[in-house]
């Protein structure tokens, strides 16, 4: 992937949740390329093999990789203690772990509203009261927390997920103050319509593509590197002085008022 090199990421233990397809897959690319020591989670035993072989091959330092369920606060949280306890603390969060299944507002039960949230939005605080203390006791680090563009634009049959995703404004800005003294900051990056295997698989097709296409500004198909290159500019002390914001990484997207 091209782009600047972060010398202050070298060798820094960078934590990526969801990272062993789509958006997080290019995190952890991105990380790994900048000789960044990554550590991620996904939901099956094998989801780290194929990226760990591959920046091992490319000669970057090998990540490690376990398996998790996010939605379970506790022993996520159990988890991640065992990473710090492990590989020393994390001083770049991406809190990136979520899926945006569509769903009816008629079909929506309380238990399926619980689970929308604890996968998209719940974990995110979690992981950073568990990781906070190591990182502010080694001088600080930088929180990302992955967004999306949808819950401002009103994507129908999202309610769950934009709802979480609308609740991530208020936790990037609220543990942003909170974690400042700290010399922790906290920022989101909010991707628009990024093309990976599975939006490939359910929800993108030609005309799909076309129809995003013409309500952005640049006439571009954006994909994971777009995302990680953007995560990997808050992620560094070049962006020290950058805390509580919410950057767009949607080529216009949101812009526009038209629901596709």
């Amino acid at each position: 992937m091209s782009g600047a090199t972060y010398p202050s990421l070298r060798e820094r233990h960078v934590f990526i949740s969801g990272g062993s397809s789509g958006i997080g897959a290019g995190l952890v690319r991105a990380f790994a390329a900048q000789g960044a020591r990554v550590s991620f989670c996904g939901t099956r035993a094998d989801g780290g093999d194929a990226l760990i072989a591959e920046a091992a091959a490319a000669g970057h330092p090998r990540p490690w990789y376990g398996a998790c369920d996010v939605r379970d606060a506790a022993a996520y949280q159990a988890f991640l203690a065992g990473v710090i306890a492990a590989r020393g603390p994390v001083r770049v969060l991406v809190n990136n772990a979520g899926r945006d299944d569509r769903h009816r507002m008629e079909d929506v039960t309380p238990a399926m509203w619980d689970e929308r949230l604890a996968l998209n939005l719940k974990h995110y605080f979690f992981a950073i009261q568990a990781v906070a203390p190591a990182m502010a006791g080694a001088g600080g680090g930088s929180i990302v927390n992955m967004g999306s563009t949808s819950w401002m634009r009103g994507r129908p049959q999202l309610a769950g997920y934009t709802t979480a995703k609308a609740g991530i404004l208020g936790l990037t800005r609220t543990l942003a103050r909170e974690l400042g003294a700290r010399n922790i900051r906290v920022n989101a990056v909010v991707p628009g319509a990024i093309d990976t295997d599975r939006q490939r698989a359910l929800h993108r097709d030609a005309a799909a593509d076309a129809a995003f296409l013409d309500q952005q500004c640049l006439r571009i198909r954006l994909d994971a590197g777009h995302v990680a290159r953007a995560t990997l500019v808050l992620a560094a002390d070049d962006s020290d002085g950058m805390t509580g914001q919410h950057v767009l990484v949607d080529a216009g997207l949101a812009q526009t008022s038209v629901v596709a």
